[in-house]
């Protein structure tokens, strides 16, 4: 009966999340309208945790503070790819909310247990409006003495499927002016315009799959059990061949390292006369694929300490040579950005690199304290730990700022990248448009800052980088 009592308010608790993101974000920029929609969704957690009398413990508990803290970060920036880092920040709180319910504390939970955690959320996002509407509302007591028996089914028909109908009806009216005519003229209640029917329920839809899952206590009760997931058989690879991937690894990392070591911190004129590129050159080229090969190396590092089934240590010692070697890799990488900013400056994707390559470099610290030695289970919280912090690090930094104080500096810098930057650099270019010393610099500047829009004023999606891009925008203008 838990399930039954427990549907209706679940279905009403959706419909007014629908209700207050389709008033908070549509038509509108991200800011704190993300704020106010992720206190409403802890306040609706917490709501339906006490009417099911299920604890608030596990990854519940644990993901309202960095999903509150993210959330709050739209308030402060208007960074594109920082907004998208903390939205992946954001999804990396929920992962925290979907841990299987048979394991109590997070920071023991493993990195495939945070893997099935996050994809039965994410199944249970997608499907658990229709676990709700079908099993756990009580359409029958519900009609029972007002339609007659026989009505049940038909009343739950219409309730499954009136949001399928809202959904495509809502985008064929926003898709077809004509079309939206004829159904406002037949049915009234359509008058209301088709992106806020769409809004309202997908959010509503969203909100009651990821709600239903988070507040199952049984892992049977959710959409995907992570149990099922978790209870796949993993292959079986021998140790031997484990070493010997690993081992063959080891060979290719230290030759390349040891290429490095003679090149990039060898001088330019090694370069230039081996690679016939300049140093700045041969420095921005692979940047890229070398944080890529940072990013691979680690589910590889992953799979061959937990499929190892015996001669665990011989599987560690040539894991250990790879962390070494993968650390001094990114040395690398972040030598040769340092080489190539020198004289040309930096980039959003730069930078967002750099972040990335940190994050790693911190996660192998951590994987030679955890994984080599036998303790893999504590590596998955510190890694998500490390990328809450990496993240709240860029935000401080403010990337855009840091990106046009660096490049107005630098002797072969992009101006005209400059003006494709958010909110969060203008009162930097502000300042440089009358303090450079370079007239070839003010008089950029001063046409990119004259021909910026400025966003109007809107309360719901009120951020505080815009803000002060507004007010150091409109006393530029009136300065001129």
């Amino acid at each position: 009966m838990r399930e039954l009592k427990l549907g209706v308010p679940l279905l009403g608790v959706a419909l007014a999340l629908g209700a207050a993101g389709d008033v908070l974000f549509n038509g509108r920029q991200l800011g704190i309208n993300v704020f106010l929609f992720a206190a409403c969704f802890v306040a609706a957690l917490a709501l339906l945790l006490r009417k099911a009398a299920a604890p608030a413990h596990q990854g519940r508990r644990w993901m309202a503070a960095p999903l509150l803290v993210f959330a709050a970060a739209f308030v402060w920036h208007d960074s594109r790819l920082l907004t998208a880092t903390n939205l992946i920040a954001l999804a990396g709180a929920v992962a925290l909310g979907g841990l299987r319910r048979t394991q109590p504390r997070p920071q023991d939970a493993s990195v495939s247990e945070y893997a099935a955690g996050f994809a039965s959320a994410g199944v249970g996002t997608f499907t658990g409006a229709v676990h709700l509407l079908t099993e756990e509302i009580p359409w029958r007591e519900a009609s029972r003495g007002v339609f007659g028996p026989r009505s049940a089914a038909v009343v739950r028909g219409f309730a499954i499927g009136l949001p399928f109908v809202l959904l495509f009806g809502g985008l064929f009216m926003a898709a077809d002016a004509v079309f939206k005519e004829y159904v406002s003229a037949a049915v009234p209640a359509f008058n209301l315009p088709g992106s806020h029917i769409v809004f309202i329920t997908v959010i509503a839809w969203a909100g009651a799959g990821l709600l239903r899952d988070l507040v199952a206590r049984r892992e049977e009760e959710r959409a995907l059990p992570a149990d099922w997931l978790l209870s796949r058989q993993a292959p079986r690879i021998g140790s031997t061949e484990i070493a010997i991937v690993l081992g063959a690894l080891d060979l290719l990392f230290l030759a390349f390292v040891l290429v490095q070591a003679r090149y990039l911190f060898g001088g330019s004129a090694l370069v230039e006369s081996q690679a016939h590129l300049t140093y700045a050159q041969y420095a921005r080229h692979g940047f890229f694929e070398l944080v890529a090969v940072s990013v691979l190396v680690l589910p590889v590092l992953l799979a061959a300490n937990a499929l190892a089934r015996d001669r665990k240590r011989l599987v560690r010692a040539f894991s250990g040579v790879l962390v070494a070697l993968e650390l001094a890799v990114a040395v690398s990488a972040l030598q040769r950005l340092h080489i190539y900013e020198q004289q040309y400056g930096l980039t959003e994707l730069r930078i967002y690199a750099i972040g990335v390559v940190g994050w790693l470099v911190c996660v192998f610290v951590w994987a030679s304290v955890t994984i080599l030695r036998g303790r893999l289970r504590r590596f998955a919280t510190g890694a998500v730990v490390a990328g809450f912090v990496a993240t709240a690090v860029l935000n401080v930094v403010n990337p855009d700022a840091l990106i046009a104080r660096t490049n107005l500096t630098r002797p072969q810098a992009d101006l005209v990248y400059l003006q494709q930057l958010s909110d969060d650099a203008v009162p930097t270019l502000v300042a440089q448009a009358s303090a450079s010393p370079d007239p070839r610099v003010r008089a950029a500047l001063q046409a990119q800052l004259l021909s910026r829009r400025v966003a109007p004023f809107d309360l719901l999606s009120w951020n505080a980088s815009r803000e002060r891009a507004r007010h150091a925008l409109s006393h530029f203008a009136d300065s001129r």
